[in-house]
């Protein structure tokens, strides 16, 4: 719910700041979206690592929106003095914590169900997240094609689809829906979604992955999750994909900002 709220959110048109807006549109809470063009590099200006909310008032820490240069980031006006969580998958533990008192999208903490939900968002923040997005990297953006690196991740992440694929068909068999822990619709779905809705880009296809491919068709039906993927901009990734000259524009513009992004690393960090 983009507009006037209590939260500020600074994110990108990306896999990790999908899973931020879809799990706010879920919750249906108000938020105050900063996009932060890292096109630009504009995750590494100043301001945004270091933020001073209270510059007026001695003694309260200085708040760094995100310590590592990344989005998403959010800060919440409602504490005092405002908190900044940085991280997704802290986020997503965060929002639910202080916004689904109800457990809509959740679990009561310390139940089995919600230890169970916490295994699949860290199997994903640990494994899909950082090989899918490798298998981006050395398919779409790379200056050179490296043939190994490019079967190495996108490899390894058609595992992990299998892995999530089975756990789906277990789950369904026991009756609990196809959804990943306790027959209902989490954050742990929007966690893994968030990325295997960019399969494509990373050369990966879904329809090896049948109830994969179902659960992925179910979650891009959600009216919250539709509006998620069009936060901070529209999700333009699928359109392109659907002519090679929309699928090259793309590319070269999205590696352009990669490498840059590199260069600029490589220049720090010799």
């Amino acid at each position: 719910m983009a507009g006037q709220g209590t939260i500020d959110l600074y994110t990108a048109g990306t896999p990790n700041g999908h899973k931020i807006s879809c799990t706010l549109e879920e919750l249906g809470v108000p938020c105050n979206v900063q996009k932060i063009d890292i096109a630009k590099n504009v995750q590494k200006e100043e301001w945004f690592l270091k933020i001073n909310r209270m510059i007026d008032t001695p003694g309260v820490p200085t708040l760094r929106c995100s310590a590592n240069g990344r989005i998403p980031a959010i800060i919440d006006n409602t504490s005092s003095p405002p908190r900044r969580v940085f991280e997704g998958q802290a986020i997503q533990l965060y929002l639910c914590e202080q916004y689904d008192k109800d457990h809509r999208i959740s679990f009561p903490y310390g139940s089995d169900d919600y230890w169970e939900m916490v295994c699949w968002m860290t199997w994903m923040q640990s494994g899909i997240g950082p090989m899918q997005g490798q298998a981006n990297h050395f398919y779409r953006y790379a200056p050179e094609k490296i043939q190994y690196a490019i079967n190495r991740y996108q490899v390894e992440t058609k595992r992990l689809y299998q892995v999530l694929n089975d756990r789906l068909a277990t789950q369904k068999a026991a009756g609990q829906g196809l959804w990943i822990v306790g027959g209902k619709f989490t954050v742990a779905d929007i966690s893994c979604f968030s990325w295997v809705n960019w399969a494509e880009w990373a050369g990966v296809e879904t329809k090896p992955f049948p109830e994969l491919q179902s659960w992925l068709e179910t979650i891009q039906q959600r009216p919250a999750m539709e509006r998620g993927v069009n936060v901070p901009d529209a999700f333009e990734m699928k359109k392109a994909m659907k002519s090679k000259e929309g699928e090259e524009q793309f590319a070269k513009h999205h590696s352009n900002w990669v490498m840059q992004g590199m260069r600029e690393d490589e220049a720090k960090h010799k």
